[in-house]
Parts: structure tokens; C-alpha cells; sequence
């Protein structure tokens, strides 16, 4: 996680006393996070706009079984359901990618299109696995205003831990018409990359 420069951010009265009863997790470029006494987690922006587009994402996809629930929302902070799990980088340098986590995380690109997002793509840090290998979001980040037609940010983290392969096999034999557009393009992009 990156540095934090530190800042005020004037809260209210009732978050003030959450925070006080809180555990420090960590934080990141947007802000911090806090782990609250009822199992919850806050975030805490530096950015409201930052916050709002986070809010708005988590807001379209609660429904969603990959997302947090939202329990409340201010100018600037989110009360969210907590993520258990291991970051999938993680996860797969000490376990490996087996296919079941491949399928999960075509199905989740698949459930970014239903949910109408415009970039289908997200880092692996980003992601959680969980006990039953089903994947978590815990960062999402311009997904109504970027556009990306393919997962280039995952793919490229599955490729520097040399599992980029195994998942785009997977990916061939479950959605050829993703394939095609997915291996070709990652390609290019890694080409780019390399230069």
C-alpha cells in the first residue's frame, strides 16, 4: 500500500465514536481502512468524489454475490461488509490457479457485463479468494467510466506469476468467443509492455 500524507477530514459524531472503538487495517491511495468492533469495515477517503464513485459502483452491484454489502455511506467514508480471504496473487503463488478459480473469474468478467460495466478489467490485488474459491471485489474503480473490453489488468497480474496460460486455456474451452478477443488482445498488450 502506498503512503498517506497526513490530513483532517472533518467526520461526524457518530463515526468519530465508531473510529475510536476501530482497529486499524491499513490503507491505500485513496484513503484508510478500519476494521469496526461489529465485524464491519470503514473507509475512509481523502477524495469525497472517490468516495461517490465507489459508492455508486457498490450501490449497482448489491445484488451481487462478488461485492460487499453497503451498510452506510457518507461525504466521506463507506460502511461495508468486511472481505475474509487471500489476496488471489497470493493465493495462487502458494496454492497455484486451478481451474475452478479460472471459471470463477470468468464468471465474475461475466457479471461486470451484466452489471453494464463499461471496463471489464480489475487488478488482482483487488480480489479475494474465498474458503469455497468463489472470488471477492474489494476496490472497484471506474467501472461506469472507463472503458476496457477485456481484463488486461487481471491478465497481466496472472501473467507475471507465469499462470497466464492455464487461465486463458480455461477461458478457451468455457468461452471461445472470449477467448479470441482476450488472447489476442493480451498479447498486444504484453508486446507493448515488454518495449
Amino acid at each position: 500500500m502506498s503512503k498517506i500524507k497526513e490530513y483532517y477530514i472533518d467526520l461526524d459524531e457518530k463515526v468519530e465514536c465508531m473510529l475510536k472503538k476501530a482497529k486499524y487495517i491499513g490503507k491505500g491511495h485513496n484513503g484508510i481502512i478500519y476494521m469496526l468492533p461489529d465485524g464491519k469495515i470503514i473507509k475512509i477517503f481523502i477524495d469525497p468524489k472517490v468516495c461517490d464513485d465507489e459508492y455508486f459502483i457498490l450501490k449497482k452491484a448489491y445484488k451481487s454475490k462478488y461485492f460487499p454489502k453497503v451498510h452506510s455511506y457518507g461525504k466521506y467514508y463507506i460502511i461495508r461488509d468486511y472481505v475474509k480471504g487471500k489476496r488471489l496473487d497470493s493465493y495462487i503463488k502458494k496454492h497455484g490457479l486451478d481451474r475452478k478459480i479460472s471459471s470463477n473469474l470468468i464468471k465474475l468478467i461475466k457479471e461486470f457485463k451484466k452489471l453494464g460495466f463499461t471496463r471489464l478489467d480489475i487488478r488482482c490485488k483487488d480480489l479475494y479468494v474465498q474458503e469455497d474459491l468463489s472470488i471477492m471485489v474489494i476496490d472497484p474503480k471506474n467501472n461506469y467510466s472507463k472503458e476496457v473490453a477485456y481484463p488486461r489488468h487481471l491478465m497481466k497480474g496472472l501473467s507475471k506469476i507465469n499462470v497466464l496460460d492455464e487461465f486463458l486455456s480455461v477461458v478457451k474451452e468455457e468461452e471461445p468467443e472470449f477467448y479470441e478477443l482476450w488472447d489476442y488482445r493480451i498479447k498486444k498488450y504484453l508486446e507493448l509492455d515488454i518495449k
